[in-house]
């Protein structure tokens, strides 16, 4: 008797285990929120559920963080971010980063070397829907509907992906007058411009030293890396592409290659009627895209960013959900993984004080990231010889050769000495003006492609 109690007692947990597991089915408001809040449960120790905002209709905009420390920010220990649904009939995103979320759970429970060692080195935040009012608009009008666009936008009715300030106007006019290449100055009235949700995530990213995200999408299956947004602009419209590379275009494409060859066909580049080589494509070669998130990460953060279409359907049936995941599963840890490369370190005074926003330029590559509040930096960074200078106002910038591997990052830490000769300050284009400057240099958006990012 004792032997068939305890196999009956194995045989409850291990129901009681599946009935558990995030199932391969789409996910309402109401049961995506509890199958975050059940991986929570499931994981106290490495897991934290928190809201970024709320939506136009009040619903909250839940993040579920990884980490060994959850809420913490451990110097030194980079931040990575998901984002799905912000289309909301877009909805495969959605589905892999509850499966995800389901999945790092498990593998860390069970002792993966693997996934211990990423939520130990990494801080890994998972928004599995940016729109969750248009993903109910969507949900109600079924998987099997002909509206393609219904649920797209938020409540208000705006596209979220048209929805970030448009700092790329002011990037190519800075490139001509030499001015900043990072962390661009918003518009002075920017949050009278923005949603509920976009303002939510502009004050996300701005809190949180972000340093590599994916926004999943759906429509197509390829990897898309910036520049989104045309600098040409005869070339602004669906029918004309034009290549715009961002100084760091050689790193995304190897980071959008990282996802696209671990995805199960995404590499092959015939998907949905379209080739792209190698599963990849520069946003604006593709088609010209105005005010979107991922440029928005790479000016104004200090975060790279690239959009992965997932599924030419974008409200794919339930029993596909399954094929698609084990298609992503892969791709999508191995891609966290990459935020683990360049070089990292810690910016600090004579006295070892962590100095914040302290500027890392890379000589050759015209693009910088700052330090974030306790001083550490992270440059991600393709294998190679750099010559790389830490700068910060008052002190004497400091400029050191560093070689970089393929696997982890390598360390380059930096101590600054004051500086005692006092400069006259530098006289800066203020926002403002330079909005004055280029009001009549905005290019409005084009007609969209079918598929739109």
């Amino acid at each position: 008797v004792p032997d068939v109690l305890t196999a009956f007692s194995k045989l409850i947990l291990l129901l009681l285990e599946v009935a558990a597991a995030v199932s391969f089915l789409h996910h309402r408001y109401e049961e995506m929120v509890q199958a975050l809040f059940r991986v929570q449960n499931e994981c106290p120790y490495v897991t934290r559920i928190y809201s970024i905002g709320r939506s136009v209709q009040g619903r909250h905009l839940y993040v579920l963080e990884f980490s060994d420390h959850p809420g913490i920010h451990e110097p030194l220990e980079p931040e990575f971010k998901y984002v799905g649904n912000m289309h909301g009939n877009e909805v495969l995103g959605r589905e892999l980063l509850l499966q995800l979320s389901e999945f790092l759970c498990e593998e860390y429970r069970r002792g993966s070397e693997r996934v211990t060692r990423l939520v130990h080195d990494t801080r890994i935040h998972i928004m599995p829907s940016m729109n969750p009012d248009g993903y109910e608009v969507a949900a109600k009008q079924g998987p099997d509907s002909i509206g393609y666009l219904t649920g797209r936008n938020n409540a208000n009715g705006v596209d979220l992906n048209r929805n970030f300030p448009d700092l790329n106007t002011f990037m190519y006019y800075n490139g001509e007058i030499s001015g900043p290449n990072h962390h661009i100055p918003l518009p002075d009235n920017w949050k009278s411009q923005v949603e509920p949700e976009t303002l939510a995530v502009i004050q996300w990213i701005s809190n949180y030293n972000f340093v590599l995200s994916a926004n999943l999408h759906g429509g197509a299956v390829v990897a898309n890396y910036p520049y989104d947004k045309s600098q040409d602009t005869r070339f602004r419209s669906h029918r004309r592409t034009f290549n715009t590379p961002t100084p760091d275009d050689k790193l995304f494409q190897k980071l959008a290659k990282t996802y696209s060859y671990a995805h199960g066909w995404m590499h092959r580049g015939w998907n949905c009627g379209d080739y792209f080589a190698d599963g990849i494509t520069n946003g604006a070669s593709w088609y010209s895209l105005s005010k979107g998130m991922q440029d928005f990460n790479y000016l104004y953060t200090n975060c790279f960013e690239i959009t992965l279409e997932l599924s030419c359907n974008k409200f794919p049936p339930e029993e596909d959900l399954e094929r698609q995941w084990m298609a992503n599963r892969e791709a999508l840890v191995a891609f966290i993984e990459e935020i683990h490369q360049g070089i990292k370190g810690m910016v600090s005074d004579e006295n070892n004080n962590g100095i914040a926003g302290a500027v890392i330029s890379v000589q050759g590559i015209s693009h910088d990231v700052t330090s974030g509040d306790m001083g550490d930096y992270f440059r991600l960074l393709l294998p190679g010889t750099y010559t790389v200078t830490a700068s910060a106002e008052g002190y004497q910038s400091q400029t050191v050769t560093t070689t970089v591997g393929p696997a982890a990052p390598s360390l380059v830490h930096f101590q600054l000495k004051q500086d005692v000769v006092r400069k006259p300050p530098e006289h800066k284009t203020s926002g403002s003006r330079m909005n004055k400057a280029l009001q009549k240099k905005v290019v409005p958006r084009a007609t969209h492609r079918r598929t739109q990012r």
